[in-house]
């Protein structure tokens, strides 16, 4: 199903820095909850994501992502997620985050 144009201009895509990185043992499948860090305009947000196959904690820390910043927040389990992290998301499932080539400004918008 195709989307329109005024579609895909609603859905916020944003840089966020990752600040912050928690395992998340009350996940169904295996996450961590991270804090993200978009900017003065949009803030600090957390979200879990199922990146532990191909990412340590300790990388994740100063890693640029980029996230859908304007869907309903979600609760998962005791944790409130408040964007989406995006990703590929590989034939077993494993997941590699989507990511600028270069260090920029937390909350530059995607197009």
């Amino acid at each position: 199903m195709d989307l329109t144009w005024n579609e895909f201009e609603r859905t916020d895509m944003r840089i966020g820095t990752i600040i912050e990185v928690n395992d998340f043992p009350e996940a169904r499948k295996p996450a961590y909850q991270l804090t993200i860090d978009f900017g003065p305009e949009i803030g600090i947000r957390k979200s879990s994501a199922q990146i532990t196959v191909h990412y340590k904690k300790e990388d994740l820390i100063n890693r640029q992502i980029i996230s859908v910043v304007n869907f309903p927040r979600k609760q998962i389990g005791k944790f409130m997620s408040e964007c989406l992290v995006l990703g590929a998301i590989g034939k077993e499932g494993d997941v590699i985050l989507l990511a600028p080539d270069f260090k920029i400004e937390n909350g530059l918008r995607i197009g």
